[in-house]
């Protein structure tokens, strides 16, 4: 089990043990008893002596400088979201220290009455740990984990269902658990106990987790299976709300044109709520 301290190590091991050391230069006739590059190898490739980059890796050097980390992700091939996850964790900001752990479930007024205006189009806002928090009736209507009061990962993870709603199921928890391992980082130790709590529940998600990848999820597409409709091909975009909340607003919406967008206004001329209902948490829930 990755030790909470140290995870700028854990991330930096899961890193190199996925580098093919031939796709470096490394000839090796020997039988490797180690997944991917050693850790003397990584260090030498990145101009670091071993015993430096071990300190590292085993946490007693929490703070290596910006041209370490720059050698570090240039030698383990980093995209710019992995980059910036190991930034994360070895300079943290100010912000994400002074946390105090609580998530705010308040939504502000003027954000709601936003979510009105989009009430034709399956959106709703989320807090740092997935709990959807406010969304357009649309929203439910498309997929019960978008309606306030459920929480995404454990919908994805726990619930039956979601087995029907996502069609691509497994793509969706590798995105679902590699996000909130980016926003884990972001926000220093206000998941922890949630990331806890969902690694005893579910196996998938705690192997997931401890493969230690990340995704930034801000834009795409998704497959949704909707209850008399058939599946739905969405387009969505992510707005991050300014404030110490963290919170995120969804927006899905289809092709204009699309069957999937002649389906959708089906759906919300459909029985029960109206298109222009809106529904948000009890917001004194702690």
């Amino acid at each position: 089990m990755e030790r909470d301290d140290n995870q700028l190590g854990s991330f930096l091991r899961s890193r190199r043990e996925r580098i093919d050391p031939a796709s470096v230069g490394i000839v090796d006739n020997s039988r490797r008893r180690v997944k991917g590059l050693r850790r003397e190898e990584l260090a030498l490739l990145a101009g670091l002596s071993p015993s430096y980059y071990t300190r590292i890796e085993q946490g007693r050097d929490r703070r290596p400088s910006v041209e370490i980390l720059r050698a570090l992700a240039r030698v383990l091939r980093l995209d710019d979201t992995e980059r910036s996850y190991l930034w994360s964790l070895a300079v943290p900001s100010l912000d994400s220290a002074e946390n105090d752990g609580v998530p705010a479930r308040t939504v502000r007024p003027g954000v709601l009455q936003l979510l009105e205006r989009w009430a034709d189009l399956p959106a709703f806002i989320v807090g740092p740990s997935r709990d959807v928090l406010a969304g357009t009736a649309l929203a439910a209507r498309v997929n019960p984990a978008w309606s306030p009061g459920h929480n995404i990962v454990e919908f994805t993870f726990l619930d039956p269902r979601a087995y029907t709603v996502y069609p691509d199921w497994d793509e969706i928890t590798l995105q679902a658990v590699a996000g909130l391992r980016a926003t884990a980082a972001a926000r220093r130790g206000e998941l922890d106990g949630f990331v806890a709590g969902m690694r005893k529940r579910s196996e998938t998600f705690r192997v997931l987790w401890d493969s230690h990848d990340v995704y930034e999820g801000t834009m795409g597409e998704k497959r949704l299976h909707v209850d008399g409709i058939g599946v739905l091909r969405l387009k969505f975009e992510t707005f991050a709300l300014s404030g110490p909340e963290g919170h995120v607003m969804y927006v899905y919406f289809p092709q204009a044109g699309s069957r999937d967008d002649e389906a959708l206004r089906s759906l919300a001329r459909g029985p029960g709520q109206g298109p222009k209902s809106i529904r948000a948490t009890d917001q004194s829930r702690a």
